[in-house]
């Protein structure tokens, strides 16, 4: 015999039933992820443990950097690498290409430390200045290695393979330069520091004799009141006590660059490039 059918009375019963039923299942699980998610929006916040400051980069990841090749590059032509100063930006030091070698590529990396941590500003830093001329121990080596990284990597980025690589810059961009072609030698064939100053480090003061016959310009101001004159004096004795090769100029001036000393400059990487 077939199974009796429900009235329809019945029918609609059993239908309102299974309806509620489903309504409180799915309300019950819509409250029991809202306990859940108020569980752990209330959860206490963790006391984390003060880190040392690191890069604003992750561990494989290079430098950013702004270019300009000459339209005609070719394997062999001079690489020249200039690192800005301390607050400052990537793009400071491009307009140094009209007085570069015509036939130079200018690459200029962007410092791996914000600076607005430590008041300089939305620019960036090569390391964090505490004074005088001493950085901070951990921010000159996470500096360094950051650069140290850039170098390595760089000629794998450029459109040619590059002939002689000079590096250089301005005031912490230099100081970071001259520390770079101590701490890596070979590294470069010549280091340009304007109004820049050799840095109180364990580390740089062991390497000081890597820059013997290294040949580097230095250029300072007079008047300048960031970098004295006289610690670019001491400066440039202590290059000079290592055997460095080096082309001194002081400049009337402030914390700046003048025309006179981008002349000179011009005049120093031609004989460099020439050699």
């Amino acid at each position: 015999l077939g199974q009796a059918r429900p009235s329809p009375k019945v029918s609609r019963r059993i239908a309102l039933l299974e309806s509620r039923r489903l309504y409180l299942h799915r309300h019950s699980l819509a409250f029991h992820f809202r306990q859940k998610k108020n569980r752990i929006r209330e959860r206490p916040s963790r006391n984390w443990l003060a880190l040392p400051v690191e890069p604003s980069r992750s561990e494989h990841q290079m430098l950013e950097h702004d270019h300009l090749y000459p339209e005609n590059a070719q394997d062999g032509d001079p690489l020249i690498v200039a690192l800005h100063g301390r607050g400052s930006d990537k793009g400071d030091l491009i307009g140094l290409a009209r007085h570069l070698p015509p036939d130079a590529l200018l690459v200029a990396p962007r410092a791996p430390f914000p600076g607005a941590q430590w008041g300089y500003g939305n620019g960036w830093a090569w390391y964090q200045f505490l004074g005088g001329t001493t950085p901070s121990p951990e921010t000159f080596v996470g500096g360094q290695a950051a650069l140290a990284d850039f170098m390595k990597r760089l000629p794998g980025e450029l459109p040619i393979k590059p002939g002689k690589t000079i590096i250089g810059g301005f005031s912490q961009g230099g100081s970071t330069s001259l520390a770079y072609a101590a701490l890596n030698p070979g590294a470069v064939v010549g280091v340009f520091v304007l109004s820049g100053l050799v840095v109180s480090n364990p580390a740089m003061q062991a390497a000081m004799g890597n820059l013997k016959g290294v040949p580097i310009f230095w250029g300072h101001g007079t008047h300048d009141p960031m970098i004295p004159f006289a610690t670019a004096q001491t400066g440039e004795a202590a290059v000079r006590a290592a055997g460095a090769d080096l082309t001194a100029f002081d400049y009337p001036m402030t914390h700046t660059i003048s025309p006179q000393e981008l002349d000179d400059l011009r005049a120093w990487l031609d004989a460099i490039v020439a050699s």
